[in-house]
């Protein structure tokens, strides 16, 4: 795995198109957890203590079908597996764009929730600035803190 992965001090914002105006905590469907529930059990379990690159493969590792209990070197060998292939970031997470979860990067590379009603959501998002450019991204004032939003659903 040459190429880093991560975002630093970075929000991702929730998408344009969001269905929800608060952040809701998703639900299992068919009684098997989806990629939303496992990345909100994962980052909502160690807040800034996961990377980007620690969600994805976390989340891809729990929806295959291997022992809970994987040796080291293999889950290493499958890591970097995993990550030899193109991989979606987290802009596409169902988190930011369907159940209203901002993603918040610390400069080290470590993610927590951030819920689109809270005061700190709507302070990195609105800056002194006053939002974002009109590609969707803002350099924050905010500590440094950088803005982009989640990937749309659907088409405009």
């Amino acid at each position: 795995m040459a190429e880093d992965l991560n975002y630093y001090s970075t929000l991702i914002a929730v998408a344009d198109d969001c269905p929800v105006t608060a952040a809701e905590v998703p639900r299992a469907r068919g009684g098997k957890p989806t990629v939303a529930v496992l990345q909100y059990e994962l980052i909502s379990g160690a807040p800034y203590g996961l990377t980007q690159e620690d969600v994805l493969f976390e989340t891809w590792l729990r929806r295959q079908d291997l022992p809970a209990d994987l040796p080291g070197e293999r889950r290493a060998e499958l890591r970097k597996e995993f990550f030899s292939r193109p991989q979606a970031c987290l802009r596409s997470s169902p988190l930011p764009k369907k159940y209203g979860w901002g993603l918040l990067f610390d400069r080290d590379g470590r993610i927590a929730l951030c819920p689109m009603e809270s005061e700190e959501y709507r302070r990195l998002v609105e800056g002194p600035a006053g939002g974002a450019g009109k590609d969707g991204t803002r350099a924050g004032e905010d500590g440094g803190v950088r803005v982009l939003k989640a990937l749309r659903s659907r088409r405009s």
